[in-house]
């Protein structure tokens, strides 16, 4: 009985796995892209699919060159990149501060939280773009890297402070005892495992980040997104540059969702 209780827990482990999920997504997405390519037979559309990998990795006599697409997903990556690290930086320490002792820090903090999250992220890069940008000597990369990070940061806080509260009250009290002092305690016994609870909704947040990275064009940066609009102008290869932008990032999605994968995995061995 209790070898198929085992198995039992397994198989919806198993199916619950980040895998199951990935293959569910791209199955839907197959389903999908069918029934559109279908619906787009009828309207007689003209599928031009040859002319898109250049627009990604081009051929010549000098040797490979990099095309539109890929120039702006690098792009794409990069202000993601250190957005992701600022956001998170930020996030702790909101969270610090609003489980502090410090009313001035938790008015702060909290004053933070509801201005940013009850005010789209276009709004606020208009404003850090064309309000502080100017007061501030903000270039277009930079405004968009501190609006990012500001916008997501808020939601990171969250996911911390939730983490952190998780961790017994025992194990804090029992550290102080020993003689630990607040940032002993906070690096050696409640970050660590408060890690392995907010790393799948940190995951998340950074998959979303990823993804309102393309909001940044609005701002005449050339990421990806921009980057697609400019060749659709061009080229009016809407359906096709679009589900290459797409493909590109479900990409690197699902390239972020393997690699927290396999640090929760190793987690979990210590």
């Amino acid at each position: 009985m209790a070898g198929l209780a085992e198995q039992h827990k397994s198989d919806r482990s198993l199916w619950r796995s980040p895998y199951s999920d990935i293959f569910q997504f791209i199955l839907l997405l197959i389903i999908l892209g069918y029934l559109f390519s279908r619906g787009l037979e009828n309207l007689g559309y003209n599928w031009q699919w040859y002319q898109v990998p250049p627009f990604i990795l081009e051929i010549t006599a000098e040797g490979l060159k990099t095309g539109p697409l890929l120039f702006g997903l690098g792009v794409t990556l990069k202000i993601s990149a250190i957005s992701l690290l600022l956001a998170f930086l930020i996030g702790l320490l909101t969270a610090v501060l609003r489980l502090s002792d410090l009313v001035m820090g938790r008015i702060i903090a909290r004053s933070y939280l509801e201005l940013v999250r009850n005010t789209p992220l276009l709004i606020q890069i208009f404003l850090i773009y064309f309000v502080l940008g100017p007061v501030l000597g903000l270039d277009r990369f930079p405004a968009a890297v501190l609006a990012l990070s500001l916008f997501e940061g808020a939601y990171a806080s969250e996911i911390f402070r939730s983490g952190i509260l998780a961790v017994e009250r025992g194990q804090i009290e029992a550290a102080a005892s020993l003689g630990l002092n607040r940032y002993q305690i906070f690096r050696l016994i409640v970050l660590p495992q408060a890690i392995r609870t907010i790393l799948p909704p940190l995951t998340s947040q950074a998959i979303s980040l990823i993804k309102d990275s393309a909001l940044v064009s609005t701002i005449a940066i050339y990421d990806l997104t921009m980057q697609a609009q400019a060749l659709i102008s061009e080229t009016f290869l809407t359906f096709e540059i679009w589900f290459t932008v797409a493909i590109l990032y479900l990409v690197i999605t699902i390239t972020l969702s393997f690699f927290v994968a396999f640090l929760e995995n190793r987690l979990k061995r210590y």
